[in-house]
């Protein structure tokens, strides 16, 4: 058992690309309200510089488990935590900054600001003050059909470290999830029709609720100087396979209250296989082929290999294949995983940063990583 917990902890440092160092962790005061601050300890491991190190005791934020509930599709809701860090990274770097779980939006103000906005009419009807028409999503009248494009709101922290042991907040990330699809149903015939909603038409709502979000957390202590980093995530549809994807990120200086200039984040997502990935990507759909067609030639049994691959300004940043077999030997699998890593090497590109999971009815079975700039292949046999 603790040969196979080894093991496991090897990959995962492999997965980081680069190999961990252990130095003394520091233990560090985080300003706060109180004089005496908040001691915390900032961990000496980190995976890699695409990693941020997070701050020790590790607290969740107050809409944990939200997310789940207002994504539409199940492959958003890690998309968009990992996603929010890569884009992160554009303006606080891994080195300099450790990562905690938001703080300053709690669930009541996520779920108010996810409402549309509301008519003198519509607030008397539902008995509401004016204090509390906060929606960002925009009036519907009767007989409209205006999109609910805010779907969920993610929001980061970054701290910095100071002198004196001291970390204070170094900047504010929030993630405005926008759904990609309007729902309509047919209250007559209970008909549900899907309507694509545009990528001009998502920007220009996303950015105008941006500007109005920067105003809000300017009004809460603690965020009246800080850097504000707002990004926008566009939502896959429920039947995608695949999940959404950032396209835009702005950033509100110290002090300022709107957001002056908005940078493109060219990323997209793609199931291998698919005509999509064929017709977008055939090199890197080639090599998948080769390697699909060469398993099945000496494992008929299994049944299929797929792919989910991340592209960066249209170049290929990972790919996490997934194998699932049919036969439950321990040997065969061995003997599977021992084949994979050698086709692996034979087929796959250097500059490839890939994994490739082995699974059956019974969960994980087999782990195979190639890390980019390199052709050999580790492998670890789940026990």
């Amino acid at each position: 058992m603790k040969k196979g917990i080894v093991a496991a902890l090897s990959v995962l440092f492999l997965l980081g690309g680069c190999a961990p160092t252990f130095e003394k962790q520091d233990q560090v005061v985080q300003e706060n309200k109180s004089d005496e601050g908040e001691k915390a300890i900032i961990p000496s491991f980190q995976i890699s510089e695409n990693y941020y190190k997070t701050m020790l005791p590790y607290e969740t934020s107050e809409t944990r488990g939200v997310v789940v509930n207002d994504l539409g599709s199940r492959y958003d809701i890690n998309e968009i935590e990992t996603g929010l860090m890569r884009v992160a990274q554009n303006q606080f770097h891994t080195d300099e900054y450790f990562f905690k779980e938001g703080k300053y939006l709690d669930k009541e103000t996520v779920d108010s600001w996810l409402q549309r906005k509301y008519t003198s009419k519509q607030l008397k009807d539902k008995k509401m003050k004016e204090s509390e028409n906060i929606g960002l999503n925009p009036v519907q009248e009767d007989g409209d059909t205006e999109p609910i494009y805010l779907a969920h709101l993610v929001e980061h922290n970054y701290l910095m470290k100071t002198e004196g042991d001291k970390v204070r907040l170094g900047g504010v990330v929030i993630a405005l999830s926008l759904n990609s699809v309007q729902y309509e149903t047919n209250m007559s015939s209970g008909a549900r029709t899907v309507k694509n909603i545009s990528n001009d038409e998502l920007k220009q709502q996303g950015m105008k609720m941006a500007e109005e979000v920067v105003k809000r957390l300017r009004q809460k202590d603690g965020l009246k100087n800080a850097p504000i980093m707002i990004a926008l995530y566009k939502q896959a549809p429920k039947d995608e396979r695949v999940p959404g994807h950032f396209f835009a990120y702005s950033v509100a200086g110290n002090g300022e209250d709107s957001i002056q200039d908005w940078k493109d984040v060219n990323e997209s997502h793609y199931l291998f296989p698919s005509p999509e990935a064929a017709d977008a990507h055939p090199n890197d759909y080639k090599v998948f082929k080769t390697l699909k067609d060469d398993v099945e030639d000496y494992f008929p049994v299994y049944t299929g290999l797929t792919g989910q691959a991340l592209y960066e300004d249209d170049k290929l940043a990972k790919m996490d294949f997934e194998v699932a077999l049919t036969f439950e030997g321990k040997t065969e699998t061995i003997g599977f995983a021992q084949h994979l890593a050698s086709m692996i090497t034979k087929h796959v590109p250097e500059g490839w940063d890939m994994k490739l999971t082995i699974s059956s009815s019974d969960g994980p079975e087999a782990l195979i990583v190639k890390k980019k700039g390199s052709k050999e292949t580790y492998v670890h046999i789940y026990e």
